[in-house]
């Protein structure tokens, strides 16, 4: 990890803003993986936002819109997000994710293969056009016109919209866990 959870205690002021903007943010959206040390420090890639509050607040003002203005299915949110992670093959993100797409409902066989980099045979065609245009996307390749008009048909524009926008934050995520090799909890005691 090259750098480290900032404990509230040592922050600057404003560090400290952008913490207590996103420390309500993350305990009421973001469940079922840890996003906070005992000591209040938050991880993941919420250190990177910190220690640059300049790029941070910005980062962070984005990513909160995708969480509190989300209307595509649970699913085929999570669907997106694992599939970016693991075009980066991100840790944490992966990690947390997993937990996270559990919960709405995909199965352990879906979440693994996704995780592994494989679209698996059994999404449904809504999970599939997220699957399609997260790993056209985050691969760094222009969106093919059927796979626009896939999700276009599923999600509507404003539906295309946030799952591309979902796809842009996701990248900028996994960009910064791994430039700072962020850790999945426990990994840095060897627990991980």
């Amino acid at each position: 990890m090259r750098l480290p959870p900032l404990p509230p205690a040592v922050m600057t002021p404003e560090q400290h803003a952008l913490h207590d903007d996103m420390a309500p943010v993350i305990a009421e959206h973001l469940k079922g993986f840890v996003s906070k040390r005992a000591d209040g420090a938050l991880v993941g890639p919420f250190p990177p936002m910190l220690h640059f509050p300049q790029f941070g607040r910005p980062a962070w003002e984005y990513t909160k819109a995708l969480i509190e203005q989300a209307t595509l299915p649970k699913p085929v949110r999570e669907v997106a997000i694992l599939a970016t992670g693991a075009c980066f093959n991100s840790r944490y993100e992966l990690y947390a994710h997993e937990h996270v797409a559990e919960s709405t409902g995909l199965s352990p066989a879906k979440i693994a293969a996704i995780a592994a980099g494989q679209r698996p045979p059994d999404l449904s065609p809504e999970e599939a056009a997220a699957y399609d245009v997260a790993t056209a996307l985050a691969g760094g390749k222009q969106l093919p016109g059927s796979t626009y008009g896939a999700a276009l048909a599923a999600f509507g524009k404003d539906g295309v919209g946030e799952l591309v926008s979902l796809v842009g934050g996701y990248c900028l995520v996994s960009v910064m866990l791994n430039a700072f090799d962020m850790s999945v909890p426990g990994s840095e005691e060897g627990l991980g």
